[in-house]
């Protein structure tokens, strides 16, 4: 009997690979001023590409908003988003396969903690569309400028839970700052700061307005949560990777053509490009857990290059950016980096979707420790710390390369610091010198399948 039992549970387990990992899914909330694909098709190019990372990010809301192109927002507009989540109807079965999955939660469980390789229903995800601000601007929020999905937002924060929310902007964000007003008028100082802890907020550029004003600031709410919250409010204003997405996209158009359209029901929902090809995925590709960087700290290289606190465009305001030199060539430089790594994950991903199989990331164990949170190590002056990936493996049996970096844009590594690496093996030598410095190192992994894939792990040594 006990063998029986034993049995289930693997059986049981393997069904559910999604729920077995044990690491929760980053919770995002989208504002999106998606667009018929002949009208302005990034923001649905952008959509398609999110939902073949469902197994990934908690998907929180698809709030409808305003943009460049757009004010006011028209509510058929958002015909365009159930379009791309009804392809996905018609393809998680074939994506449920990568990570095992044969069914779905019911909808009261999906609306609680989901776990990193769960695919949520379709159901689940045309629960969670809203509309928020169908206007622009700072003028817009106030009393009687609370919409669906300002109120959604405000639920999301309050739910029990630990982790962060991040808001991807990809239009404007006045449905978060009219979110922040309500809470504003409603509750203390203190229960405010609580709610903006709990906020993280990554914009592409500002389209809190018409494209024709985009330089008129002030008419923005994005200025008002900068100026009013900065020091309780995590804010990134891309200025960089927003552009390279865009540029190296329309410039590797072939690519998405052979490899992105028309595969499965999401390919074929998937526009050709206009004016740049998926402007908005750095804001979501920046959360994603692959090891190589904790959103938490824009600091350090994403897939969406890194920033720097600092005066923003407005020449009044602070947050996370990465729009003045060097900054801008150093995140330029990431992106360029990481473009075809980025790519071929998506490609992957939309091959499952087509058939049902393909290839699967590398799972990189270092020192023993799976997962993908940063590994904290503390080291001693004049040692050597030794980092083993030997247990890394590749769900599929591809063969494995090793590429060990040091970040030295994040920490503080002294000069001449090196990593020595062999294989699936390295070691540093800590300098005698500079007590209490911080030195960050990548261990990147990729295989070798016919869409090679890479995975990443960080590890922060102290001494």
């Amino acid at each position: 009997m006990k063998n029986g039992i034993t049995i289930l549970l693997l059986a049981f387990c393997l069904i559910n690979g999604a729920m077995a990992s044990g690491e929760l899914k980053p919770r995002v909330v989208i504002l999106t001023d998606i667009a018929p694909g002949n009208i302005e098709p990034d923001d649905m190019e952008s959509m398609v590409r999110l939902m073949t990372y469902a197994d990934r990010l908690e998907i929180e809301a698809l709030i409808t908003t305003i943009g460049w192109n757009c004010d006011p927002y028209p509510t058929e507009w958002a015909d365009s988003l159930y379009r791309v989540i009804d392809a996905y109807e018609k393809d998680v079965n074939n994506l449920a396969m990568r990570s095992g999955q044969k069914h779905f939660l019911t909808l009261k469980k999906e609306q609680q903690r989901q776990r990193i390789g769960y695919w949520p229903s379709p159901k689940y995800l045309r629960s969670r569309v809203a509309m928020g601000s169908q206007h622009a601007g700072i003028a817009r929020v106030g009393n009687g400028n609370d919409t669906p999905g300002s109120e959604l937002i405000i639920q999301l924060v309050d739910e029990d839970d630990p982790r962060p929310l991040w808001v991807c902007c990809w239009g404007g964000g006045n449905t978060l700052a009219q979110a922040i007003w309500r809470v504003k008028q409603e509750r203390s100082p203190e229960q405010l700061k609580a709610f903006l802890h709990r906020l993280r907020v990554y914009t592409i550029t500002d389209q809190d307005m018409v494209y024709a004003m985009r330089m008129n600031r002030a008419y923005s709410s994005h200025q008002w949560m900068r100026r009013e919250f900065a020091d309780d409010l995590l804010f990134i204003w891309d200025e960089s990777a927003w552009l390279s997405q865009n540029e190296l996209g329309s410039s590797h158009w072939d690519q998405y053509a052979r490899l992105i359209q028309g595969k499965g029901h999401l390919g074929k929902a998937y526009p050709t490009y206009k004016w740049g090809v998926e402007g908005d995925t750095p804001s979501f590709v920046n959360v994603l857990p692959n090891g190589l960087h904790d959103p938490d700290h824009p600091e350090q290289i994403g897939w969406a290059g890194c920033f720097r606190r600092g005066i923003c465009p407005d020449s009044l305001t602070t947050a996370w950016t990465n729009w003045q030199q060097p900054q801008k060539a150093i995140s330029r430089g990431y992106e360029e980096r990481f473009y075809p790594a980025v790519f071929n994950d998506f490609a992957a991903r939309m091959e499952w979707a087509e058939k049902g199989n393909g290839n699967r990331n590398p799972v990189v164990v270092v020192n023993g420790r799976k997962g993908t949170k940063t590994i904290e190590i503390r080291a001693h002056s004049g040692k050597r710390v030794q980092l083993d990936a030997s247990r890394s493996y590749d769900p599929d049996g591809h063969s494995l390369s090793f590429n060990w970096w040091i970040q030295k844009d994040a920490g503080s590594c002294p000069e001449g610091v090196t990593v020595e690496a062999q294989g699936d093996k390295a070691s540093i030598l800590i300098p005698e010198e500079n007590r209490n410095a911080e030195i960050h190192v990548i261990c990147e992994v990729t295989d070798n399948g016919s869409i090679p894939l890479s995975s990443y792990r960080r590890m922060v040594i102290r001494f």
